[in-house]
C-alpha cells in the first residue's frame, strides 16, 4: 500500500490503438505496472484529443468510432518505486509520452473487497 507522504504520479499519454509485440501497448503497460507492485493504476479514455501531429481525433471522427484515439494512464507512487520502473516503463513506450510530478499523498486507505 502507499504510505501518506512524498510521491510521484506519473501520466503516460498514448494512442489507443497502438501496439506492441505481445498486445495494444496500454495492456502490456497495465500488466507490467501490475506485475511490477504499483499501488494502483487508471487508464482513462477522453471524448478527444491530439498529439505532435496536430490531428484532432474524435469518438465520432471515423465511420470505426474510436479509432486511433488517445488514452491515458496515470498512476501514483513512491518516488523510489517510480525511478526503478522509470527505465523499463520507458523502454516499453514506442509511442507516446510519459510525464511526472511531484505529489502528496495525505490518505491511502485499502478498503475491503466485497465478495
Amino acid at each position: 500500500m502507499l504510505s501518506p507522504g512524498p510521491a510521484q504520479k506519473v501520466t503516460i499519454h498514448l494512442n489507443e490503438d497502438t501496439v506492441s509485440d505481445r498486445d495494444f501497448l496500454y495492456n502490456e503497460i497495465f500488466s507490467f505496472l501490475f506485475s511490477h507492485g504499483v499501488a494502483g493504476a487508471t487508464l482513462t479514455r477522453p471524448e478527444a484529443g491530439f498529439g505532435s501531429h496536430h490531428r484532432i481525433h474524435t469518438a465520432n471522427s471515423s465511420p470505426r468510432g474510436s479509432e486511433h484515439m488517445p488514452v491515458r494512464i496515470e498512476f501514483i507512487e513512491s518516488r523510489g518505486c517510480v525511478e526503478a520502473l522509470m527505465p523499463a516503463l520507458c523502454e516499453l513506450i514506442s509511442d507516446g509520452l510519459i510525464e511526472a510530478q511531484e505529489t502528496t499523498v495525505f490518505k491511502s486507505v485499502a478498503g475491503r473487497e466485497s465478495v
